[in-house]
């Protein structure tokens, strides 16, 4: 399905995200992604050999054995030293016997790994070989390229996990000019298609252009990902004014900022919405980026950010559509991994439950820090609004953005109508982290790929 990156782009797409300098600008470029100038970033690592982006492989001019700590010492060609435990270099043997290379698994089994180990010798068989030699006479060979790739340094982690998760994201306000591109280039053309995923990754959202006014489209673009998910609402859903709704957003009544389902303890992480008919007046659109919010709300008033970042919440969610349903969670309201950076925003005041377990003494504080965080996620400098056409499809990050509608008037002929559908965000991950290999050939960097975006790491 990505077979056909090599061809050059025709077609114009336009990306105007916001920013404090630079990103002003108007940023045109072809199918995102020109292959002359504008490139996609390395996203290869997994426990085999992977190429490197500058074409150059690293050189080691010296190894050594560390026994008192347990470590090989590796000196590179420009001076820098890499230290790797001997238990992690026994359970990453890259020989057949202990490593499956067509499915880049490991075979070697935990209980056969003794981790205490030592090691009988350590050579440097070639310049980018490393040979270690186990008590039992097992030989273990690692590439230099591959040890560089895998390094303990801090900074090297920081750089291999950006390529594996690509967590750094491109934070914005009400000057958001959300970006665009054709939906039927999406579907298409793999340029495009590769560029909107990892736009949708850095911004949260893309919206698509040119869509058919029917149903079905946004089956359509899920497939091009792979699948999509099933929730209780069905494999798509149809956002439409219904009798005795059973969802808020089956009204034409306003509809404020929220994620959809945090009453799920894993709530889909993309969401698609395709406008089939709009609304005679009103429906516009709001969207605000949770995590830029998150960080404002960890500056101006960290103990609302600590309480929102530690107490779980009961959310809740019942009905009958694609069948029964009656789900119950516990989320917090922002989600943070372990540095304490923000990953996820579960927010939606219909589905917040009047269960609350909290102790008696912190549900005022919990409510104050709430209302500190809505009022905040509200401010006017943080909405952005938008009005969907048809044949508009919205593309966004539903773990990181906060989205809503203005109330509407519905009129014969005029009948507001939207098809949405879910997935996760390991499908869309695979996708992104699917065709390097034909990308890193060309000697791609990432700086080049955030100027296509229109931003780089000075404006943010």
């Amino acid at each position: 399905m990505w077979a056909s990156l090599a061809r050059c782009l025709s077609r114009r797409v336009t990306v105007h995200p916001e920013g404090p300098r630079s990103l002003q600008r108007a940023v045109k470029v072809r199918g995102f992604f020109p292959l002359q100038t504008w490139p996609v970033p390395h996203r290869c690592m997994r426990m085999g050999t992977a190429p490197r982006m500058d074409g150059a492989t690293p050189a080691i001019r010296q190894v050594q054995a560390l026994d008192a700590e347990r470590y090989v010492s590796v000196r590179w060609e420009d001076g820098s030293r890499s230290l790797y435990p001997y238990v992690w270099l026994r359970d990453n043997c890259q020989c057949a016997h202990c490593f499956l290379h067509s499915a880049k698994a490991r075979k070697l089994l935990l209980a056969d790994l003794d981790v205490t180990t030592r090691l009988e010798r350590v050579t440097l068989t070639e310049p980018t070989k490393v040979s270690v030699v186990w008590p039992d006479q097992h030989t273990s060979e690692f590439d230099a390229e591959w040890l560089k790739k895998r390094c303990f340094s801090q900074s090297a982690r920081q750089k291999q996990q950006e390529e594996l998760f690509l967590n750094a994201r491109h934070c914005w306000g009400s000057g958001l000019r959300v970006p665009t591109a054709s939906f039927e280039e999406v579907v298409r053309e793999d340029e495009a298609a590769f560029a909107w995923l990892h736009t949708l990754r850095r911004v949260g959202i893309v919206l698509l252009k040119g869509a058919p006014v029917e149903q079905g489209q946004v089956t359509r673009l899920s497939k091009r990902i792979g699948y999509h998910r099933l929730t209780f609402y069905g494999h798509t859903w149809q956002v439409q004014d219904k009798a005795d709704a059973n969802n808020v957003a089956y009204t034409s009544e306003n509809l404020s900022l929220h994620s959809d389902y945090p009453a799920l303890h894993n709530p889909p992480g993309v969401q698609f919405l395709h406008c089939i008919k709009q609304a005679a007046e009103g429906g516009e659109s709001e969207i605000v980026d949770g995590f830029h919010t998150a960080n404002q709300l960890r500056k101006e008033n960290p103990e609302a950010f600590r309480l929102l970042t530690s107490l779980r919440v009961d959310f809740t969610d019942t009905g009958a559509d694609y069948c029964d349903f009656q789900v119950q969670s516990k989320n917090t309201i922002i989600d943070v991994d372990c540095d304490g950076q923000v990953v996820r925003i579960n927010y939606n005041n219909a589905t917040r439950d009047s269960t609350l377990d909290l102790p008696l003494e912190q549900v005022q504080p919990f409510y104050s820090a709430l209302r500190a965080y809505v009022d905040l996620m509200s401010r006017p400098e943080n909405v952005v609004t938008y009005r969907m056409e048809p044949g508009d499809v919205v593309t966004f990050d539903n773990w990181r953005l906060l989205h809503g509608r203005r109330s509407y008037t519905s009129v014969p002929g005029h009948a507001r109508h939207l098809e949405g559908v879910y997935l996760d965000w390991d499908e869309v991950m695979s996708r992104l982290m699917g065709p390097e290999d034909s990308l890193k050939q060309r000697g791609l960097n990432q700086s080049a790929q955030s100027r296509a975006l229109g931003y780089s790491k000075e404006d943010n």
